[in-house]
């Protein structure tokens, strides 16, 4: 079951209440909404943690661990599973929110040179920047929905599984 899979993996809850940039959460960290692993918990906090990945902004973590203390989602699920994007996989996933957006908006595709600079940043943000941003929002949608579906009849799949698995050895110890 997934639960089982998830709790082993999972960090204490106290050690985490007690890291320093978690403690300027406060008495919101004593929700036990925020620690409990069930299905709505679950994949509440995988689809948040994925919709808050396909943001272009620093320090995902902590608006993820924010935004999971607002919907009472799990926590640590929602923050470990910012962590699709990552080095390797943010150029792929902002230029494919670029392409996306740009074909949804209209937009002519332009060709561009990419460079880590505050220069070309200031002068591409007008060209690349609308559509890069809204195919960012749009697959983020996309995405956070179809993983909370996913996740959600994996669970239930999985509580499914057992149950019957459980009549039948009822079953079979009864005959």
């Amino acid at each position: 079951m997934p639960r089982r899979t998830f709790k082993r993996i999972m960090p204490d809850p106290e050690n985490l209440r007690q890291h320093k940039y978690l403690k300027l959460f406060g008495p919101w960290m004593q929700q036990a909404n925020i620690w409990h692993l069930n299905r709505r918990s679950a994949s509440g906090a995988l689809a948040l943690g994925i919709l808050v990945c396909w943001i272009p902004i620093p320090f995902q973590m902590v608006l993820a661990a924010f935004s999971a203390i607002v919907f009472g989602v799990n926590l640590p699920l929602a923050v470990a599973t910012v962590w699709v994007s990552n080095p390797l996989t943010m150029p792929v996933m902002f230029y494919s929110a670029y392409l996306c957006g740009a074909s949804v908006l209209g937009w002519e595709r332009t060709d561009f040179n990419f460079e880590l600079s505050w220069h070309w940043l200031a002068q591409s943000i007008h060209s690349v920047g609308p559509p890069m941003l809204f195919g960012c929002a749009l697959l983020g949608a996309i995405s956070a929905i179809f993983t909370y579906f996913i996740i959600n009849s994996l669970w239930r799949y999985g509580i499914l599984f057992n149950w019957r698995k459980r009549q039948r050895l009822r079953a079979d110890r009864y005959s």
